[in-house]
């Protein structure tokens, strides 16, 4: 179900619930938002050039995606302005970010905000401490940066070829074992081969808590030997015997539609339903997760402090949470993200348009998935995928 632009404005998120909203809708009037985000998902660049096309229509405000192979591309960009002495006219107004990303720019001071209290729809959030919403990957977010999609790791796999499919990284070794060259991971550099490393890491560490923590050398050490012992018995049994790896996640899902692969990788639980609505998948594709449970995380989109379009960039964030968008999203013919909003805080007009959303068999419910695992310090994050590419790439 694509959503008109009427039926987005009859939900009525449009109307400014604060006072001074109608202040920053004025001034983001004519502004074009460059938005830095990933661009290896063609689903998620449609729908972000969807997002302009409404904003545009809406409030005056166009949105032009700066498309990244790695978000750190435009952290890096910030800084050399900083340093620069560009303060006021960046050349960044909005990056999808998380983890290490967020945390390098939150403690070097390069973030506008805090500004999520002032947008009008953060009224469905929910925004207590410990929420989803307020943490990012052990980070208290604070109000730098706003929520827009939730994520969850997934492993995809045709259930046509693999009925019981392994769920904990030790059976995955071992079915790996008993089937050489039929699993893989993207590359460690993309964040779909680092957080295959994090789920095994704290499925497999003696003491998962200590991951919540910054790492240091001591804990590192600890922690991922049983990692690496098992990573080890894993690499001479993946795909091209580890010699080589897939780019991202979906050059992954190629070799799982071409069969050279049994199982693929997602951080997005309706992604097997999608591919399948594109033709991308079998229609026997489904997705699992460990028994254990999964990393969990939300995407945020952050506004740099030098943005050029701080006020545009504000009204696209707002926009990414209207319910009417949050729905939209999460069809599965469009993206298939899981919303970010709190159900709790929706009315009941508000709630039949997810309730009226496109099912498949391949998409999971919530309960499906479950529990969600935290994401570990951003700091676990980098100090691991660069252990693995000294041990690994060299």
């Amino acid at each position: 179900m694509r959503l008109s632009l009427i039926a987005l404005l009859s939900l009525g998120f449009a109307t400014p619930a604060l006072a001074d909203w109608d202040a920053t809708l004025a001034a983001a009037r004519g502004q074009t938002v460059y938005w830095n985000a990933w661009g290896g998902d063609q689903r998620t660049n449609d729908f972000i050039t969807w997002v302009g096309q409404q904003t545009e229509a809406l409030y005056g405000v166009k949105v032009q995606q700066v498309k990244l192979t790695d978000t750190a591309e435009a952290v890096t960009r910030v800084i050399s302005e900083k340093a620069a002495g560009v303060t006021e006219t960046g050349a960044v107004d909005l990056i999808w970010i998380n983890g290490p990303n967020f945390l390098s720019m939150k403690s070097q001071g390069l973030l506008h905000g805090p500004f999520v209290a002032n947008l009008p729809n953060a009224r469905y959030l929910d925004l207590s401490p410990a929420s989803p919403a307020s943490v990012d990957f052990t980070v208290p977010v604070e109000g730098m940066e706003s929520p827009w999609r939730l994520a969850k790791f997934v492993f995809t796999y045709d259930s046509a070829r693999l009925p019981e499919p392994p769920r904990s990284m030790v059976a995955l070794a071992e079915w790996a074992a008993a089937n050489p060259g039929r699993f893989t991971h993207p590359a460690v550099s993309n964040f779909m081969g680092s957080t295959f490393l994090k789920q095994a890491l704290i499925e497999l560490a003696p003491d998962a808590s200590v991951l919540q923590a910054p790492v240091t050398d001591a804990a590192f050490e600890a922690a991922t030997a049983p990692l690496w012992a098992w990573y080890d018995g894993l690499r001479p049994n993946l795909w091209q015997g580890g010699a080589t790896y897939p780019e991202n996640q979906s050059i992954q899902q190629q070799l799982l539609n071409d069969g050279a692969v049994d199982i693929s990788l997602s951080f997005d639980p309706a992604s097997a339903a999608a591919a399948i609505e594109e033709g991308l998948l079998p229609e026997t594709a489904r997705v699992f997760t460990p028994e254990v449970g999964s990393i969990g995380n939300i995407s945020f989109v952050a506004i740099p402090f030098n943005a050029a379009n701080r006020a545009g960039a504000e009204v696209v964030a707002n926009f990414l949470l209207a319910p009417a968008t949050q729905a939209h999203q999460q069809n599965i013919t469009v993206l298939g993200s899981f919303s970010v909003l709190d159900p709790a805080k929706l009315g009941a007009e508000e709630a039949a348009v997810f309730a009226a959303l496109p099912s498949s068999p391949a998409l999971p419910s919530l309960a499906d998935l479950g529990p969600t695992l935290l994401e570990p310090h951003a700091s676990w994050m980098t100090r691991l995928t660069e252990a693995w590419a000294e041990r690994y790439t060299k």
